[in-house]
């Protein structure tokens, strides 16, 4: 609800300002001033982006189609695949045309805070579905004998629907609070997104509310799931070392360790993004780390998978002798 004093013409002003929120269009800031530099990224985002498509694409597929791969530990590596695509589809074609049109391709606020919404429901689901995947690495190494029983497909398919709803429940009311506030006449997005600290950043207001939420809900996404991986991995490394053989501690470690890689990618970047004081935000950093886990990571995820996995390649090697 807004209350208007009129005690003075600056005031007037300032709420007629306000009031052009819902009319302004975002525009992002080119990476470079040079069309052909910018033509060069062009290039390397959609070369990454096709990739990811391809790779994750694959990784879901083969365990759709290969029955052998129909159990809890491929059924989370399948759905974070599909996670990836929808994560970096909706963040990769706006990006791309900003790219070709030298930041001129404009967004609206409806349409940044959907990119925006989906952005968070879509990476907060990925990151509580490594903290789902580490858990189920800890009762495949721990309790052996009780996988089957412990991990039964109605309590997987919860625990994917639960990441889901937890995704949605923390995107949709910072999407909401951020896109409340007023934007004025600032509309130059340093940013290849609608990314929250860069938006908030535009706002002709005080945000130290909205800031604050971010870096809460933030702490929720990434620093809880985190502390479940550890604990998971404590228990793990745990029962690793009491296994008397050494192929039997190697096969063990080897189905854990592309789990960790991908975890350390994926919240190392964010932690820094989105954890660290908002006095220290450099837009230019942002934007550099922003494009190692909304392009690079999944990439990297269906590739550690594939190559340090045994069936995941078997089922590879077998698919391309079909064609």
């Amino acid at each position: 609800m807004h209350v208007i004093f009129p005690l003075s013409r600056s005031n007037t002003l300032s709420m007629e300002e306000i009031n052009t929120t819902a009319k302004i269009q975002f525009f992002f800031h080119p990476f470079s001033a040079d069309p052909k530099i910018q033509v060069g990224i062009f290039v390397a985002f959609l070369v990454m982006y096709l990739t990811s498509l391809s790779g994750n694409t694959t990784v879901a597929v083969l365990v759709q189609i290969n029955h052998s791969l129909h159990i809890p530990m491929y059924f989370f590596l399948a759905n974070l695949a599909v996670l990836e695509i929808f994560y970096t589809s909706a963040i990769a074609p706006l990006a791309l045309a900003n790219l070709l049109s030298m930041g001129k391709t404009p967004v609206s606020i409806p349409g940044c805070g959907t990119q925006m919404f989906f952005f968070i429901f879509l990476g907060g689901a990925d990151c509580v579905l490594l903290a789902v995947m580490a858990y189920d690495r800890f009762v495949a190494i721990c309790y052996p004998l009780r996988y089957t029983r412990i991990m039964s497909w109605p309590l997987c398919v919860e625990l994917m629907v639960g990441s889901l709803v937890l995704g949605f429940l923390l995107s949709l009311p910072l999407t909401i609070l951020i896109f409340h506030l007023p934007f004025c006449n600032n509309n130059k997005i340093y940013h290849f997104y609608c990314d929250m600290p860069a938006v908030i950043h535009l706002a002709c207001a005080d945000t130290h509310v909205h800031k604050t939420a971010l870096y809460i809900i933030s702490f929720i996404i990434l620093s809880i799931p985190l502390s479940l991986i550890f604990i998971s991995y404590v228990f793990i490394m745990a029962a690793i070392l009491r296994i008397r053989s050494a192929e039997g501690r190697h096969r063990a470690f080897s189905t854990c360790s592309s789990h960790i890689l991908v975890v350390l990618l994926q919240y190392g970047c964010t932690s820094f993004i989105y954890l660290s004081p908002s006095s220290g935000y450099s837009p230019e950093m942002g934007r550099v780390v922003s494009v190692v886990y909304t392009f690079i990571t999944p990439i990297l995820n269906p590739l550690i998978y594939s190559i340090r996995n045994k069936e995941l390649k078997d089922a590879l090697r077998r698919a391309l002798k079909k064609f």
